[in-house]
């Protein structure tokens, strides 16, 4: 192995091939109806899962919502940009226009729908009186408290008249398939985008305990919500029966397909698990302890996927992954023949329009030779700003899919 570096990005590129839309959800899509067939969607992955719907089926009736900078061509579905992580006007125009769309189906009609990580930031509708300043205000105070993803989930459901089931229930009594790639630790199909398509038995008690456990200031408009009752549907209501949600890709294949690549390479390699939860850098801490005691005759592989969470402290430009590399790099400490990658796979960690980064044993010679100090950057939340210094961040683009982290720890043998 002749470049550590570049086979671990390997790994991370082959993981993310096996979550391509195009490569793996025709499939699962059953034979055309021959009624009226609606396709939406919502999330990172949506437009480049409707292309492959219309690859399938040809041209479609439908509209879903994805990123800017992700969208696909279609024939037929209309594709709306919007933001993320934060909403915006454009999400909140398209996500009335989808639930204005599916209330006019019948039970003959069918609606397709395709969701996936990104959905909860871009399916936008607020409950009650609140604005979709306040919305985004209460989204970014959950984005730098270090809430885990499920706990936040929970609050925008309870904040969305859209969420918890609540995008099912619009479409009824139409019959509803939906199409899911999971992002979420566990692959809950609830937890997923927050679950448009799926009932939810949290309540606004719950919002209210996860507000205060993160000492989380709200407007007087959302404790208005959460005291009337929100439209959260509970998961026997009547109104989810014609629904399927199948989750068609997941974090697990996506590792278990680099664990494949690396066995053939004769690696030894050990899953750590695809639903790890945690502040990153203690996360990383525990890795690099592993790391040291996994070295033998044999290269090792650490393989984990999941989503981590980073508390932000400072005002760099920070994300789970790049966080987590940066806290490895500093516990390894140069420990000679580790190296490793941590990226998102849909190609943007936290606020950076990057990946992830690489570490190895010169990581923090190449620190010092740059004049920048690691602890420092960890410090202020500026592991992306570190990385950028020293040359090793991965950038990908858009990569259309989304299956949460990917961390990837290569154990050189004992020499």
């Amino acid at each position: 192995m002749t470049d550590p570096q570049s086979f671990l990005r390997h790994l991370f590129d082959r993981a993310v091939e096996v979550a391509d839309p195009m490569q793996s959800l025709a499939a699962y899509l059953p034979a055309r109806p021959e009624g009226r067939m609606v396709v939406i969607g919502a999330g990172k992955a949506s437009a480049r899962m409707a292309e492959a719907v219309e690859g399938a089926y040809g041209p479609c009736e439908g509209l879903v919502i994805t990123r800017y900078g992700y969208g696909r061509p279609c024939k037929g579905i209309e594709i709306v940009e919007a933001a993320h992580p934060v909403p915006d006007e454009a999400g909140m125009a398209a996500t009335a226009r989808m639930l204005e769309l599916v209330s006019e189906l019948g039970e003959d009609d069918m609606v397709l729908a395709l969701i996936s990580g990104g959905a909860s930031a871009l399916l936008v509708q607020p409950a009650g009186n609140i604005t979709l300043a306040e919305k985004q205000a209460v989204n970014q105070a959950l984005l730098a408290s270090g809430a885990p993803i499920g706990q936040m989930n929970v609050v925008r459901k309870h904040l969305s008249r859209v969420k918890g089931g609540q995008l099912a229930a619009a479409a009824y009594p139409a019959r509803m398939l939906a199409l899911m790639i999971s992002d979420v630790p566990g692959d809950d199909p609830a937890m997923i985008g927050s679950g448009p398509t799926v009932g939810d038995a949290s309540t606004p008690a719950d919002v209210q305990a996860i507000l205060d456990r993160y000492n989380l200031d709200v407007p007087t408009s959302v404790t208005d919500v959460l005291a009337a009752g929100t439209g959260v549907i509970p998961p026997g209501d009547a109104r989810l029966r014609a629904v399927e949600n199948v989750i068609y890709a997941a974090p697990s294949q996506s590792l278990e397909a680099a664990a494949d690549m690396a066995r053939d390479d004769g690696l030894d390699v050990r899953i750590l698990g695809d639903a790890l939860e945690g502040e990153a850098r203690d996360v990383a801490a525990e890795h690099a302890r592993l790391a040291r005691a996994a070295r033998g005759d044999r290269p090792v592989l650490l393989l984990s996927g999941g989503e981590l969470t980073v508390t932000r402290r400072g005002d760099g430009i920070g994300g789970p992954n790049a966080e987590y590399a940066l806290a490895l790099a500093l516990a390894l400490d140069g420990a000679t023949g580790i190296h490793a990658i941590a990226c998102d796979t849909d190609g943007v960690d936290g606020a950076a329009e990057v990946a992830g980064a690489v570490i190895g044993p010169d990581t923090l010679q190449k620190a010092a030779d740059a004049g920048t100090d690691p602890r420092a950057s960890l410090d202020s939340n500026d592991a992306h700003g570190f990385f950028d210094r020293i040359g090793d961040q991965v950038v990908t683009g858009p990569t259309l899919t989304n299956v949460n982290d990917f961390r990837a720890i290569l154990i050189e043998p004992d020499r």
